[in-house]
């Protein structure tokens, strides 16, 4: 079925000077469109919400059903997700990517981590001798990603330790570039961020131990980071399980946790590309990026926000924004959301490829 022509009159961000724009045939037209249905007048136009760091097809036991992963996903596209990076699922979710009224999905294919050093049944485990192997593998596997998982509890020492040696480390991120794939990787404490970062990496997920001085490499690198605040926040809840036995483990995330609002906007002030991500899919619910969207705002402000959760990260991830010709994916709103987030809250209509949802 043909999508109702659409008409919007307001500001299209980042642009700034109100303009009209036609919808026909899910996709956004500068040449007037007789019959289209007005759908504001003087409102203010954000491309779609995108959520960098989620796991469609994830759960708390790793898989889960293709019933699941369709919750999953229309959570998150209720809540303004309509670009998914996804971060490391065991599902297939290639079918995601062929349903028109699910959000737009770039696969990562599975977390690579190190044996034993992982939660059960989310990751392929390998050893370092196979590590450059494996990330060949879900280079070509995925969609242009590969997610490593940088640290880890070592129960031998009780603490967080680095997955993979930086020399192996280095040699993977060398080998997805040369298939095309960019590198990310979770990294809680201090010695795997800044051993990745300075291996070439392109992207550092959480990044709670980062330096002043890894931040300053990031910034010069262009690395970017998806901080996942939301569930930085959750850091007292994982800690507390091992307090007993780890506590060594305990007490390093608790004080990365004391400092991570200091450290996040120390990146931001530096220049740091970041982006938006909830981390959902097994403690963290489906549907949360404004949440994330809130807590960006509280440390660099709205309209930083707003580009980290929109135009700015579909940029990175090669994704349109708004522009003629483009797919129209977008939240309309009264109230312009670079100056108070919580309008994206309560939109006047969100779009994706051209139907209103």
């Amino acid at each position: 079925m043909t999508a109702e022509p659409l008409h919007i009159h307001g500001t299209f961000i980042p642009d700034d000077e109100p303009r009209d724009l036609w919808i026909r045939d899910g996709v956004l037209t500068d040449e007037p469109v007789p019959g289209a249905r007005t759908v504001a007048r003087d409102a203010f136009i954000v491309p779609g919400l995108v959520d960098a760091h989620c796991h469609l097809g994830l759960g708390v036991e790793g898989q889960v059903s293709r019933e699941t992963t369709l919750a999953q996903a229309r959570a998150d596209l209720a809540a303004g997700t309509m670009l998914v990076r996804d971060a490391g699922s065991p599902s297939d979710t290639r079918w995601v990517q062929q349903e028109a009224g699910l959000p737009r999905l770039v696969r990562s294919g599975r977390h690579i981590a190190r044996t034993r050093r992982y939660i059960r049944h989310l990751a392929v485990e390998v050893e370092p001798e196979q590590l450059v192997e494996q990330v060949r593998h879900e280079a070509r596997d995925g969609d242009g990603w590969v997610k490593l998982v940088g640290d880890w509890i070592d129960r031998a020492t009780g603490d967080l330790e680095p997955s993979f040696g930086a020399a192996v480390a280095a040699e993977a991120i060398a080998a997805a570039h040369e298939e095309g794939a960019r590198v990310t990787a979770h990294c809680f404490g201090e010695q795997s961020v800044a051993e990745l970062v300075a291996a070439g990496i392109d992207c550092i997920e959480h990044g709670t131990g980062m330096s002043d001085d890894v931040i300053d490499e990031m910034a010069r690198r262009g690395t970017s980071l998806v901080p996942t605040i939301i569930n930085l926040n959750r850091f007292p809840q994982y800690a507390e399980p091992g307090r007993e036995k780890y506590p060594r483990f305990a007490a390093h995330l608790m004080d990365l946790h004391a400092r991570r609002h200091e450290t996040i906007g120390k990146a931001i002030e530096a220049g740091v590309p970041v982006w938006s991500g909830t981390d959902a899919g097994t403690v963290v619910p489906h549907g949360e990026i404004l949440a994330e969207v809130a807590e960006l705002a509280s440390l660099g402000g709205a309209e930083f926000a707003v580009r980290a959760s929109s135009w700015g990260a579909r940029r990175w991830l090669g994704a349109e924004g708004l522009a003629v010709g483009a797919s129209a994916d977008l939240i309309v709103t009264d109230r312009d959301p670079r100056v108070d987030v919580a309008t994206l809250t309560h939109p006047i209509v969100r779009v994706l490829r051209g139907r209103p949802l």
